[in-house]
């Protein structure tokens, strides 16, 4: 079921973004925005054509989160709860300084010199 609610995602993710990328840009970004003319009310005018794509990505967006909330609600419910505490592997006859000396290898003590040095 995951899987399949992933996939609608993703898809729905794709369309989404391209429907973003085909609306008419109404700021003046670069002075590109705007433009296009055409007259009349047909099905795809400038004004039928922002209509129509307001309301798909409004439709993709509330499908998008429905979808995302779907995909975290089945993670939760599939995910074990994990501590950190349990993760821990220190017995429980070891000091701490035991553990942190597990933890941090620290270097051998160097053995004295067995020829003295000269100067």
């Amino acid at each position: 079921m995951g899987a399949v609610i992933l996939i609608i995602h993703l898809m729905v993710a794709v369309a989404l973004v391209a429907t973003v990328l085909l609306q008419r840009s109404e700021g003046g970004a670069l002075g590109i925005g705007g433009g296009g003319g055409g007259g009349g009310g047909g099905f795809l005018s400038g004004r039928g054509a922002a209509n129509m794509l307001t309301r798909t990505t409004a439709i993709l967006a509330a499908v998008f989160f429905v979808t995302s909330i779907s995909l975290t609600l089945i993670n939760n419910r599939l995910a074990t709860p994990t501590s950190i505490l349990d993760k821990a592997s220190v017995s429980d006859k070891a000091s701490p300084a035991d553990a942190l000396d597990k933890l941090i290898k620290l270097p051998a003590k160097p053995s004295a010199p067995s020829v003295p040095l000269s100067k």
